[in-house]
């Protein structure tokens, strides 16, 4: 038994799979099964029910994974606090991120890390935003990044950037080639919103509201590349973060315009738990994010005129 097989064990586990477990410690999925077994075999106990699908955890199973994230995280910090040098910072941030903010922001900013700490590692994982939140508190994510970040006593949040919310349609829709699009022009259009529980949606339709604007919802997701999904096949029009759509609109694929008012903005926060001694690993990279530049804005790029024929 190492703390490999240990970080395995825990990897699969709190990823709820064994080929994402094999993945994030870069081996196979049969190398990550044989390991489970003789680790199993060492202990004397039966650690994972493989019967049931998607597969659970004993109760020695479930013993042993809390016993197992108290002594990797002693370990990172030991392992961290005999580094002194910059360069030198080790160990693994593990950092849960809503699915618009991971795939869009985080990568870069992951990349970053590794190239000022080869020796470090940052676990990213997208989550629904109560999931993001239930990582944190229970210990699964040292950070975590959400929208409307919630007030909670077990909470710390950090305000980290905002993002203007747009307008966004097929490149053929009516109000395309518009500079600014109004609430009255929202008037009854077939809108692809987020699910209803989503702090996002609640603020969407509260703007909406304030404005007299009724649309009818045709469609409810719980992420935005669904909701560009949708719209892309022509389903309806939308209001979503400007950043989350920058690939679509320069590729003309979707396009983006302004509202006005331009009062509907999208808070993003980083959070943590209140009174939690952060490895130093999650420490520097929460101030590489607190220091990263905002995605600036860009103009919205019109929609693609047709092709004569």
């Amino acid at each position: 038994m190492n703390i490999a097989v240990l970080n395995l064990y825990c990897n699969i586990v709190r990823l709820h799979s064994f080929s994402l477990g094999a993945s994030a410690n870069q081996i196979s999925q049969s190398a990550a099964s044989q390991a489970i077994q003789q680790l199993e075999g060492e202990l004397g106990v039966r650690l994972i029910d493989r019967s049931k699908r998607p597969f659970m955890l004993t109760a020695e199973g479930q013993r042993f994974y809390d016993g197992c994230q108290e002594l990797l995280a002693a370990y990172d910090r030991l392992r961290a606090s005999l580094v002194h040098h910059r360069a030198q910072i080790a160990g693994i941030a593990r950092v849960a991120a809503i699915y618009s903010v991971g795939i869009h922001i985080m990568s870069d900013q992951v990349r970053r890390f590794m190239a000022l700490y080869p020796q470090a590692k940052v676990l990213l994982e997208y989550l629904h935003p109560h999931k993001v939140v239930e990582a944190v508190l229970s210990d699964e994510a040292d950070l975590g990044i959400v929208s409307y970040p919630p007030k909670n006593r077990s909470l710390t949040v950090i305000p980290w950037r905002t993002e203007e919310m747009v307008f966004v349609c097929y490149p053929t829709h009516r109000l395309a080639r518009h500079r600014v699009v109004t609430p009255p022009e929202l008037e009854d259009e077939a809108f692809v919103a987020f699910d209803p529980d989503l702090r996002v949606r609640k603020a969407v339709d509260r703007w909406l509201r304030n404005h007299q604007a009724r649309v009818n919802v045709v469609m409810e997701f719980d992420n935005t590349e669904t909701i560009k999904q949708a719209i892309s096949v022509g389903a309806g029009i939308s209001i979503l973060p400007q950043p989350t759509i920058l690939k679509e609109v320069g590729g003309r694929t979707l396009a983006a315009i302004p509202l006005a008012p331009r009062d509907l903005v999208r808070p993003l926060g980083i959070i943590h738990r209140r009174g939690k001694l952060l490895p130093p690993s999650a420490e520097h990279f929460l101030e590489l994010l607190r220091r990263a530049e905002p995605v600036a804005p860009q103009a919205p790029t019109a929609a693609p005129r047709p092709t004569p024929r």
